[in-house]
C-alpha cells in the first residue's frame, strides 16, 4: 500500500508458519500493483483498523454495563463451550430478572426457539420442524453447541450420540436447548455448572 514492489523485502513481513515459505511468497509477490490497487489496499487498510478501534471500545462498554452481573455471567461462562463473550450475550438476550420474565426452563426455551415442533394428527406425524423464537440468542446457542462436539463431557457425548443418529444440526439444536436449560437452572439457583 505504501509503494513497496520488492518481493524479498515484502516475502520478510510473514509471521508465523508462513516465515518458513518466504521463498515461495517471494515468488508469488512478484507482479505489478497499479495505483488504483494502491489506493483500494489503503482505503481496505484503514477501514479494517476503524473497525478493530471499534470493536475495542464497545468491548469496553459492554464490560462497564456488565460489572453490575458479574455473577451472573461467572455462572453462565461455567458451561462447557460458552465463554464470557457467549455469556455476556445470553444474559444481554434473556435479561436479568429471569424469574419474572420466565416461569420455567421450559418456557425459556420455548421462547428461544429451541424446542421442537409436535405436530400429530390421526396418528400421522407431520413437521416437527422447530419454530421461530429469538434469532441471535438461538444462532449463539447453536454456535456454542457446535464447539463442543468433540469435547469430553456431558454436553459433547450428547451432541455426538444426537449426531449419529438425526444430524449435526438437529444435534446442535439439542445440545443448544440443554445449554439454555443449565442456564436457566444455574442462574435461577445462584450455583456454579459442576
Amino acid at each position: 500500500a505504501d509503494g513497496e514492489d520488492d518481493p524479498e523485502k515484502l516475502a520478510n513481513f510473514a509471521r508465523r508458519t508462513k516465515k518458513r515459505k518466504k521463498d515461495e511468497l517471494a515468488l508469488a509477490l512478484q507482479g505489478y500493483v497499479n495505483p488504483h490497487q494502491r489506493l483500494m489496499i489503503k482505503t481496505i487498510l484503514t477501514h479494517i483498523d476503524f473497525l478493530s478501534d471499534q470493536i475495542v471500545i464497545l468491548d469496553q462498554e459492554v464490560a462497564t454495563r456488565v460489572v453490575p452481573f458479574h455473577d451472573d455471567v461467572e455462572r453462565l461462562d461455567s458451561i462447557p463451550g460458552i465463554a464470557t463473550r457467549m455469556a455476556e450475550q445470553i444474559l444481554a438476550e434473556i435479561g436479568t430478572n429471569i424469574k419474572k420474565q420466565f416461569p420455567s426452563a421450559e418456557h425459556l426455551c420455548s421462547w428461544a426457539g429451541l424446542v421442537p415442533g409436535h405436530n400429530e394428527s390421526a396418528g400421522k406425524r407431520k413437521s416437527a420442524k422447530a419454530k421461530n423464537g429469538n434469532k441471535y440468542l438461538k444462532s449463539a446457542l447453536v454456535e456454542a453447541a457446535h464447539s463442543v462436539a468433540a469435547s469430553k463431557n456431558y454436553l459433547g457425548a450428547m451432541y455426538r450420540r444426537t449426531a449419529a443418529r438425526k444430524g449435526r444440526k438437529r444435534a446442535a439444536i439439542s445440545v443448544a436447548h440443554a445449554m439454555l436449560r443449565i442456564a436457566y437452572y444455574l442462574l435461577t439457583r445462584e450455583e456454579m455448572y459442576v
